[in-house]
Order: structure tokens, then C-alpha cells, then sequence
């Protein structure tokens, strides 16, 4: 899958029973993943013996696993329960029928489009398994680092800057249907000052 190479594919099914058990999971946990989930397989297994990359200091191997869904609109939490639960890197491939989009954890749960699954693909790029999954995780989730950031420098960065697109679209908004002069020019006032610290960002 994914245009990875043959060495890295493996078939072997996760049953959510077992995940259960041995995170000894509350009644909540397990409904919200069965909800969602139908079925979980490990498909491919990223190491160095299988793919002639080094392992990295923090990244030793990491695993691609197969999710089908039961329906497309999934709760995020699933995921990022299930990649808090599983002691591993995992890239998830979440398949809806004959769709998937590629989701990776890290800060927090980063997503693809949807898009046929045949063409998906995966490019291991990096001298080391560090630097292969940091560009993983920077193509899945479209962050484009700037001069001087780590990548999860540039997470939380582009996190604040969405936090504040969203509150001056917000306060625009609302300024646009206030009748009262003066609270729509305090709403303006405020959307001037976000905007500032946004630019400050």
C-alpha cells in the first residue's frame, strides 16, 4: 500500500477486543471506537532492516495501519485515542469503501483529503527514520515551516493563527449585522487589535 516497497508489507489484524483488554478501556472508549471502526490491520512496518534507512534517535521503526471506517463522518478522537493507546509512530490509513485520506498524530490529529485509495501514496524521504517521519508528518499535515521553526514550533503557530481567523471572522460578523454605532465600532476596534497580533504571530 501506499507505493511502499514489498519488504515493508505485513498482514496482520489488530482486534479491537485486544486493544481493549489490555488498556483496560471504559464502556465510553469502547462504544466510541466501535462506532467507528469496523476494522483495524498493520499493513506495512517501517524499519531499517526493510527499507535501508537508518533508525533516527527518536524514531526506531513505525508502523502503517489500515483503518476501515463504518462511516465517513468518524469522530477525530478515535484516532487520536487509539495513537495515545499504541506505543508507536503510526501513520492510519482511514478507508471509507473505496475512499481514504492518510491521519497522523502528533500535537495533534493532522489529516489528508479524501481521495481514492489506489492513489494514495507515501514518500519515505530522509537520511534517517527521524527525518523520514517529520516529512511524513509535514506532508500529511500540509505545514509548511517557516525559516527558523522546528515543525512543532510551526504546529503551534499555525494553530494560534487559525484560533485567530476564526475569532476575527467571528467578531466581523457580528459587526456587520450590530445596529448600535457604538458596540459596532468596539467590535471593530477588537478585530483591529486581533488582527494586529495576528500580523505579530
Amino acid at each position: 500500500m501506499l507505493g511502499l516497497l514489498k519488504t515493508t508489507e505485513m498482514s496482520k489484524q489488530l482486534p479491537k477486543k485486544a486493544i481493549y483488554t489490555k488498556f483496560q478501556m471504559n464502556t465510553a472508549a469502547k462504544e466510541k471506537i466501535d462506532a467507528d471502526i469496523s476494522r483495524i490491520m498493520i499493513v506495512n512496518e517501517i524499519a531499517p532492516n526493510k527499507v535501508n534507512i537508518p533508525a533516527g534517535e527518536d524514531v526506531k521503526s513505525f508502523f502503517v495501519l489500515l483503518v476501515s471506517l463504518k462511516k465517513k463522518e468518524y469522530d477525530e478522537k478515535t484516532i487520536a485515542t487509539l495513537s495515545k493507546l499504541i506505543p508507536q509512530n503510526i501513520l492510519f490509513i482511514l478507508e471509507y469503501e473505496n475512499e481514504s485520506r492518510l491521519a497522523i498524530y502528533h500535537t495533534k490529529v493532522m489529516q489528508t483529503a479524501w481521495m481514492q485509495t489506489e492513489e494514495q501514496k507515501v514518500e519515505l524521504k530522509g537520511l534517517n527514520l527521524d527525518t523520514v517521519w517529520e516529512n511524513i508528518v509535514i506532508a500529511v499535515g500540509r505545514v509548511n515551516i517557516e525559516t527558523g521553526n522546528t515543525l512543532d514550533e510551526q504546529i503551534e503557530i499555525n494553530e494560534k493563527k487559525q484560533k485567530f481567523e476564526k475569532e476575527i471572522a467571528k467578531l466581523e460578523k457580528q459587526a456587520r449585522v450590530e445596529k448600535q454605532p457604538k458596540k459596532k465600532f468596539e467590535l471593530a476596534m477588537k478585530v483591529n487589535k486581533l488582527k494586529k497580533e495576528f500580523g505579530d504571530i
